[in-house]
């Protein structure tokens, strides 16, 4: 009985709807998308590129190909290792110096950018190393230069890994903008944490949580239709 009580109770302290503020609510959400959206664009750019480089200097055996891999690689595996968290903190001075500020939406884009980018090169590396040898000798074959290789052959044929992995990503980057609220980016993070948790409001931190949750949901079943239209294996 008394394990009962306190479960309503609790269950109580949740669906207090009168502290959630609409106008807020939907602004915090706007910010998220804002965080969202435009990082991934960026990460999209700057992973393709660098998941290019790796793919093609791991391919070569000169010196300088050797050396560009190698330091790519450590550039790479060195901002994935960083926790996000430490990655936004070590990231302010930078941010301060690019933005003249360290809060608002747009000062939680560059940690995100630089945490999402590495991450996803690799999964656009992989995507490329999975393309049928067999299709791009074809096309060397038949005089494509590099560029044509590249543009015509790597990014179609693993078209639907690139969106898999971007979907991955982009879901990914929720999470952190999450985090980045918390130190004062906004969004939704920064509701449920400064009112929601700092003032004791469950309400509001479970809307939240629900609001990102839709959000994760939404990007998953876009990129899912995206790589099921386009994947013709």
């Amino acid at each position: 009985m008394r394990n009962e009580q306190s479960f309503l109770d609790v269950l109580r302290s949740y669906t207090n709807w009168e502290e959630v503020e609409l106008p807020k609510l939907w602004d915090n959400t706007v910010d998220t998308l804002y965080m969202t959206f435009t990082s991934l664009i960026a990460v999209f750019v700057i992973g393709l590129i660098l998941g290019l480089l790796l793919y093609e200097t791991s391919r070569r055996s000169g010196t300088a190909a050797r050396i560009t891999y190698l330091v790519t690689t450590m550039i790479v595996n060195v901002f994935r290792s960083i926790p996000f968290i430490i990655l936004i903190v070590l990231l302010i001075p930078f941010t301060r110096t690019l933005l003249g500020t360290i809060t608002g939406p747009t000062a939680g884009l560059p940690a995100l950018i630089l945490s999402a980018a590495p991450f996803y090169a690799r999964l656009v590396e992989t995507g490329f190393r999975d393309v049928d040898k067999g299709v791009i000798e074809a096309a060397e074959a038949m005089g494509a230069n590099k560029w044509e290789i590249i543009t015509k052959v790597l990014i179609p044929e693993s078209l639907p890994s690139l969106v898999a992995g971007i979907t991955v990503t982009a879901i990914s980057l929720i999470g952190f903008s999450a985090i980045a609220g918390i130190i004062g980016a906004g969004g939704l993070g920064n509701m449920a944490y400064l009112d929601g948790f700092q003032r004791s409001r469950n309400t509001v931190i479970l809307v939240a949580t629900i609001t990102i949750l839709l959000i994760v949901f939404t990007f998953q079943a876009i990129g899912d239709f995206i790589v099921k239209r386009i994947d013709k294996r």
